[in-house]
This record gives C-alpha cells, sequence and structure tokens, in this order.
C-alpha cells in the first residue's frame, strides 16, 4: 500500500472537472463532520445534567465512536477517502494502556475514537469549549489540555479505572516530519499509571488538514488512511529518557512512511 499512496502524492495536479468534483467532495465531508458533531451536542447539552456521570460518560463515547464510524463509512462511501485502520482492533479488548499515535493531520483522532471503545481522550482546551465539539465532549468525559497538574490527575484516574488513554505525544500536528518535538506528559502519565504506552503509526498520502494546510485549498481525492501497530513500551521509570527513547522510535519506525511533506506552521497551533 505504501507504494500506491506515494504515487499517488506524487500524481499530476487533476483537470478542472475532477478538481470541482473533489473539492465538492472535500466540502461536504467537513460540513458532514460539523452537522454531526453540532447535532450530538444539542442532544448532549440536557443528558450532561440530567444522566449519572458513569451512564453519560458511556453514552457520550459510545454515541462518539459510533457517529465518527459512520462518519468515516459516508467518506469511503463517496470515494473521498480510503481507510485501512484494522490494526486498532485488536487493541479493543485489552487492558489499561497509552494509545501514542503520530499526529500528521486533524483527522487523526476521528481514526483512532472511530474503532476503539472505553477511550478517554486528552483534547485540546478550545475543542471542550467550542459549540460544535464542545458538549459531546464533555458529556464523554474528555480531559482539557490547558491545565497540566489537572490533565495528568484525571488522565491517571481513567487509567487506574481500567481504561484506555488517547494521547497524542507530540500534543499538536506535526511541525515536522516524520514527527515533530515529544512531550514529557506521555511519559510521565505512563510512570504515575504503572500503564504501557502503545505507538500507533498514521500513514497518509495527502498534506490536507496537515499543519499549513489552508482550508480554501481543495486536495486530490481519494486521500489514503493507514494505521499500524508499532513498538509497546513499558511504563517508564525515567520519563526524560523515555521521551528521547519515543522520539528516537517515531523517527526510525516512520522514516519510510507515507507522509506528506510539512508545510508550515498555523495559527491555531
Amino acid at each position: 500500500m505504501g507504494d500506491h499512496m506515494n504515487e499517488g502524492y506524487a500524481a499530476p495536479a487533476p483537470g478542472r472537472g475532477r478538481a470541482l468534483w473533489d473539492g465538492a467532495r472535500a466540502c461536504f465531508g467537513l460540513g458532514l463532520l460539523g452537522l454531526l458533531g453540532l447535532g450530538w451536542s444539542l442532544l448532549a447539552v440536557p443528558l450532561y445534567y440530567l444522566l449519572p456521570g458513569r451512564a453519560g460518560l458511556a453514552l457520550g463515547r459510545g454515541v462518539i465512536r459510533g457517529g465518527f464510524r459512520f462518519y468515516l463509512s459516508v467518506l469511503a462511501g463517496v470515494g473521498a477517502c480510503r481507510f485501512d485502520l484494522a490494526a486498532l482492533d485488536a487493541l479493543a479488548g485489552q487492558g489499561p494502556m497509552i494509545i501514542a499515535p503520530n499526529h500528521p493531520a486533524l483527522i487523526d483522532a476521528v481514526l483512532v475514537l472511530s474503532r476503539l471503545p472505553r477511550l478517554a481522550c486528552i483534547m485540546k482546551a478550545s475543542i471542550l469549549g467550542s459549540p460544535v465539539f464542545g458538549a459531546g465532549a464533555r458529556l464523554a468525559g474528555y480531559i482539557r489540555n490547558d491545565d497540566p497538574r489537572n490533565m495528568i490527575h484525571q488522565a491517571v484516574a481513567e487509567l487506574q479505572a481500567g481504561r484506555q488513554l488517547l494521547l497524542f505525544p507530540e500534543s499538536t500536528r506535526s511541525t515536522a516530519r516524520p514527527v515533530g518535538p515529544i512531550r514529557g506528559s506521555t511519559g510521565l502519565i505512563a510512570k504515575q499509571a504503572r500503564v504501557p504506552v502503545q505507538t500507533v503509526l498514521i500513514e497518509t498520502d495527502s498534506a490536507f488538514l496537515t499543519k499549513g494546510w489552508p482550508l480554501s485549498r481543495c486536495p486530490r481525492l481519494p486521500i489514503h488512511y493507514r494505521v499500524r501497530l508499532g513498538r509497546r513500551f513499558d511504563p517508564p521509570e525515567d520519563v526524560h529518557a523515555f521521551v528521547g527513547e519515543l522520539g528516537d522510535y517515531f523517527n526510525t519506525a516512520l522514516a519510510d512512511a507515507c507522509l506528506p511533506p510539512f508545510l508550515g506552521t498555523t495559527r491555531d497551533g
């Protein structure tokens, strides 16, 4: 698949008719995600106050997983994307761990959350505060990233309760290829919770929604996404050494992966 993905990325620009069709499908995909998020958030607001915490959390995470699976199936159905995510299914029945992917594009969290139940997620505070996704994310008990001490405390509690945690070690979309700087929070949470860190390798043949991609620019479709399971690290004793080891691993494991070039920075971080 890697060769096919690279060939697709290097292909010449499409004709005008193809470009219009690709643009229409890309806009449809972004619009559908927004509508699904807003619709669920409107329902999640009263449920947040009516349901007990544990019931709300289970419902919130279940709906997000099902909604994202539906969303990805629609993207595949209209020929906008092709997904190879089956590797994630092997993690569904396993115990608590940090699931740590690289982060090339905005869709990465959707890919992982669509496959795994009981999954907690550390999320940007701006998303938890947004009218489109905020209420649904709060009902699901997702964790804000703007208070490091509270973030670590909640993350450890989720893991000690037997759940899995989605955490991007770069904290934001990749600022370099194959990965940007690794933050220490992954190692610190794993050390305190005494859980392993399962790396996940995400590949794509398009720069769409990577750091620096302008929303006014239409991608060439279909976009391919492939997920592979990487190395599983034991709970670290030395967080600083672990951060270096994790960064080295990602750089080696993704050295020959299909990833688009880094385009630059954006104001949203």
